[in-house]
C-alpha cells in the first residue's frame, strides 16, 4: 500500500512522521515544491527506522506527481500557513488555487485515490474538492474536526484533571475560530456527562478556550501548530486504510444531512476503507441547532469568495 503527503512543511512532515511510526503503509510519499525539501525529510525520517522500530519507508519528490502513483490514500497539507492576526478565511487566494492543482495532479496518478484534506480554511477547500476533482463525495474528507475534538478533550481534562483519553467530545461545524461547535452537553468522562463535574462558568470557559484553540497556538509559536493537527491527519488515515469504523467529526459534503444541501461542513461520520461511508446525525438541542445553522452560513460566505479567487 502507498500513502501520499502532499506539503513537506511542519504538518506534512509530522502527518508522515505519524503515518511511518504507525506503519500505515509500505511506502509513503512525501512531496513538495521546494527543490530538496521532501527528500531530506524523508531520509531523516528513514534514518530514525531502527531507533523507532518500523519497517515503512519514506520517499521524497520534488513536484514529481508520478511517484504518487497508485496511493490509497493523499493527505493534502499545501498551502500558506496562519502568521499571527491572520484568519483562516484570509488564505483562500493562495491556498484555493494551489489545493486545485494539487487534487487534479494526483488524481490524474491514482483515479480512486481517497483524499484527506487539511489546508486551511479547510471546510471551503474540502467543498472545492469535492466540486473540482469529480470523486465520489465519501473519499474527500475534511480533517478539522477531529484536531478541534482532541483540542476539546485536552481543555476538558485541564478543567476535569483527569487523562483526555477517558473522555468522549466532539466539535461539529465548520473549523474555525468563531465556526465550531463544541459539544459539551454530548461530551461525557467515562460515561458521565461531563456537565456533572463543571459548573457553567467551567463549561463556557472550556467551550471559548477549544474554539480559539488554534489562533491561541498561532500567536505563541508565531504559525501555524502543527504536532496536534499531523497526528489527527495521521488518526484520519488509519481509520481508513485498517477499515477501523472510527466514528470522527468530519467536513463532508451535506446533502439534506442537519438540514444543509450542498455544504462541507464538520458532523459526525464513520471512517472505513471506503473513506466515510455514513454520517450520524445527533439528536441537538434547539441552541446547537441555532449555531449550526450560523456556522453554515458563514461558511457559505466563504465558499462564495472562491469564484473571486480562482
Amino acid at each position: 500500500m502507498k500513502i501520499t503527503v502532499v506539503g513537506a512543511g511542519n504538518v506534512g512532515a509530522t502527518v508522515a512522521e505519524n503515518m511511518v511510526r504507525r506503519e500505515l503503509a509500505e511506502e509513503i510519499v512525501l512531496l513538495d515544491i521546494k527543490e530538496g525539501f521532501a527528500e531530506g525529510k524523508a531520509m531523516d525520517m528513514n534514518q530514525t527506522a531502527t531507533l523507532n522500530g518500523f519497517d515503512s519507508k519514506v520517499i521524497g519528490s520534488t513536484n514529481d506527481y508520478s511517484k504518487t502513483a497508485g496511493s490509497t490514500v493523499a493527505v493534502i497539507t499545501s498551502g500558506i500557513p496562519r502568521k499571527p492576526g491572520m484568519t483562516r478565511e484570509e488564505l483562500i487566494g493562495t491556498n484555493a488555487r494551489i489545493v486545485q492543482m494539487v487534487t487534479e495532479s494526483l488524481i490524474k496518478h491514482s483515479p480512486d485515490i481517497i483524499i484527506v484534506v487539511i489546508s486551511n480554511p479547510m471546510d471551503t477547500m474540502t467543498y472545492l474538492t469535492n466540486k473540482t476533482s469529480g470523486l465520489l463525495k465519501n473519499r474527500i474528507i475534511g480533517m478539522g474536526g477531529i484536531l478541534d475534538s482532541a483540542r476539546f478533550k485536552y481543555r476538558l481534562s485541564e478543567h476535569l484533571n483527569c487523562s483526555p483519553n477517558d473522555l468522549q467530545a466532539q466539535v461539529i461545524g465548520g473549523h474555525g475560530d468563531t465556526t465550531m461547535i463544541p459539544l459539551i452537553k454530548h461530551a461525557t468522562y467515562n460515561s458521565i456527562p461531563v456537565t456533572q463535574f463543571l459548573s457553567q462558568d467551567q463549561q463556557d470557559h472550556v467551550v471559548s478556550e477549544t474554539m480559539v484553540g488554534g489562533k491561541t497556538l498561532t500567536g505563541l509559536i508565531g504559525t501555524s501548530a502543527w504536532y496536534a493537527p499531523g497526528a489527527a491527519g495521521a488518526e484520519l488515515v488509519e481509520s481508513i486504510v485498517r477499515d477501523q469504523k472510527k466514528m470522527f467529526p468530519c467536513s463532508v459534503l451535506l446533502n439534506g444531512e442537519y438540514g444543509q444541501d450542498d455544504l462541507c461542513i464538520g458532523v459526525p461520520v464513520i471512517i472505513g476503507k471506503n473513506g466515510w461511508e455514513r454520517i450520524v446525525e445527533f439528536n441537538l438541542s434547539s441552541e446547537e441547532k441555532e449555531l449550526f445553522e450560523a456556522s453554515a452560513v458563514a461558511v457559505r460566505k466563504m465558499n462564495a469568495a472562491l469564484d473571486e479567487n480562482l
